[in-house]
């Protein structure tokens, strides 16, 4: 039972991590705040972004084999398979986007130029669509702790 909550609570804080970043890259990534020190902002915060995801997949991958109700009962719902989908889709979009950061550092070290506002726009596009999918992946998971979709 102990290690339930602390699984669970890792996987939280996790996702409220994951949550704040993605956020943060949404805010701060806009034509009219550019400037180098937002372009080394964007790429440290796109790394702690990137950190918490894979803390998030991991310490969810160790709920379903070390928490309560075990591998067998999540592997088998489609709705773990939706979730696991929705998150690989989300870390597949923020690839783009990763490297326009470090592609902007690179240019402005080079060159000193900053990236243009179609690039800038772009780039948050791409953010906001993760943003967008993430908020909906908690529907699956309330129904799958609650038991839908169980064979």
């Amino acid at each position: 039972m102990t290690l339930e909550a602390i699984l669970a609570y890792i996987h939280i804080l996790a996702i409220l991590s994951m949550v704040v970043f993605i956020s943060s890259e949404a805010a701060i990534c806009r034509t009219e705040w550019m400037n180098a020190r937002v372009v080394e902002r964007l790429v440290r915060v796109d790394l702690i972004y990137g950190i918490a995801a894979v803390l998030v997949l991991l310490s969810g991958l160790a709920r379903t084999y070390w928490g309560f109700k075990g591998g067998g009962w999540y592997w088998t719902n489609w709705l773990l398979h939706l979730k696991l989908g929705m998150f690989v889709v989300v870390a597949l979009m923020s690839i783009k986007p990763t490297l326009m950061y470090r592609r902007w550092r690179r240019e402005l070290a080079a060159t000193g130029a900053l990236p243009s506002d179609a690039q800038i726009r772009d780039a948050r596009k791409w953010v906001m669509i993760q943003a967008h999918i993430i908020a909906i992946i908690p529907i699956a998971a309330v129904f799958l702790a609650r038991g839908f979709g169980a064979k």
